[in-house]
Formats: structure tokens, sequence, C-alpha cells
């Protein structure tokens, strides 16, 4: 995104009932995470690694794969003039919860303020012993968003990237997105049901007058699929 255009993240957005419409979802390759032993979760803010990929994360965990969320920032700009940080650290908690074990670490990274090069520089050391990392996709027109993917590519581990705030602005078979890499996680009642409850713990994002996720954005997460370009 250009400097001085508008937002797509603000625009009206594509509804989910759109999206479950088209039958590209459906046609995507299933990804095989049978081999998987150890994962690395990257998420630019809290609630990014639920939204993206909590039920992947949930099934990994029921396999007994070894999981660490790397939790960039603590999401302290969603609501400015707030000290709203230490509740966001406390909404992934309870949300991991749902989902299973998984080791948390904390950067502190300025939130709205992440830079991929000092983010590529400690990511080595965090990825070390580990064979796949889940990072938001670096073209999710989220400066946040983008900067983690492009830092999580720079490190020389197998990448799968979640869109998050894609699912808004994008459309089906928009030319923009990479569906020739794109591929899907099929979720069981069971493990999409643990997912929409972790969501639920983020009531900072979810509740108020004017939510950060309202509930035509919350649908996009509550599919029986995660969708992730290699």
């Amino acid at each position: 995104m250009s400097a001085g255009e508008p937002n797509p993240i603000d625009a009206p957005g594509t509804a989910e009932e759109t999206w479950r419409a088209w039958d590209g979802l459906d046609a995507l390759p299933v990804l095989d995470v049978s081999r998987w032993r150890n994962v690395v979760v990257l998420a630019a803010h809290p609630d990014d690694e639920v939204l993206g990929a909590g039920g992947l994360t949930a099934l990994l965990a029921d396999a007994g794969v070894r999981l660490r969320l790397v939790a960039v920032t603590d999401g302290e700009a969603s609501h400015p003039g707030e000290d709203v940080a230490p509740r966001r650290v406390a909404e992934t908690a309870d949300a991991l919860k749902h989902l299973g074990d998984c080791e948390v670490v904390r950067l502190g990274m300025p939130d709205t303020g992440v830079r991929d090069t000092e983010l590529a520089r400690l990511l080595p050391g965090l990825l070390d012993g580990f064979d796949v990392c889940l990072a938001p996709w670096e073209k999710d027109v989220h400066s946040d968003h983008e900067a983690t993917g492009r830092a999580a590519l720079a490190c020389g581990v197998q990448v799968l990237r979640f869109p998050i705030w894609t699912w808004h602005w994008a459309r089906p078979a928009d030319p923009r997105l990479p569906w020739g890499r794109a591929v899907q996680v099929p979720l069981p009642a069971e493990i999409a049901e643990r997912k929409r409850a972790a969501i639920e713990c983020f009531t900072s994002q979810l509740e108020g007058p004017d939510p950060i996720l309202p509930p035509g954005i919350v649908a996009h997460f509550t599919r029986c699929r995660e969708v992730f370009f290699r």
C-alpha cells in the first residue's frame, strides 16, 4: 500500500458468506503435517496466532508436537491511551488453554512499529531446533503482519504464512493472492469449537461500541478450515 492510499482494512470488506460460497477453498490441497515434530508460531499481536493458526495449533498440540509461540508485540496500540497490554497478554494465556501446551516467548516490540530487520536478527535463536514456522502473510496489508512475515522468510526454515486481514479486503479468486501456493488444514468440529472458544477469550478486541474484531470479521475465522500460503 502506497502512502496516501486508503487503508483497505478500513473499507467495507468481503462478507464471509461470499467466501463460503466459493468452491476455491474446498479445492485447495490439504497440508500434510504428519511429520512435523516442532513448530514455532509467530504472532505480530495477541490473537493473531489464534485467528490465523489456532485450529492447526490445537491439532499439533494433540499430536504431541513441540510448540513455541513468539509474541512479537503485546498489542498495546489497539486502545490508545489505555494500558491494554497486560489484558491482551492475559487473553493469550487464556486462549492457549483451549488449544494445548505451548511455550510462550514475548519480545515486547512496539505495536505498529515492528521492524523486520530487527526481528530477523532475533528469530534465528528462537527458531533453533524447530523445523517449521507459521507466520502472518507478508502481504496482509498490516505493517506489523507484513514485517513479521518478511522476517520469518529471511530465517531459512520452512515457513507457512497465514492471512488475517486478507479475508476482509480480498475476494474469492483474487489475483493478488498466491492461490497456487495455498493449502488448507481441515478442522474437525471439536477442533473448530476449541478455536472458537480461544477467540472468545480476546474480549478486549471483541467488546465495546466499536470493536476491533466485529462479528463480520470473526466469522472469517470460524470456518471448518484454515488456509496457509507455502
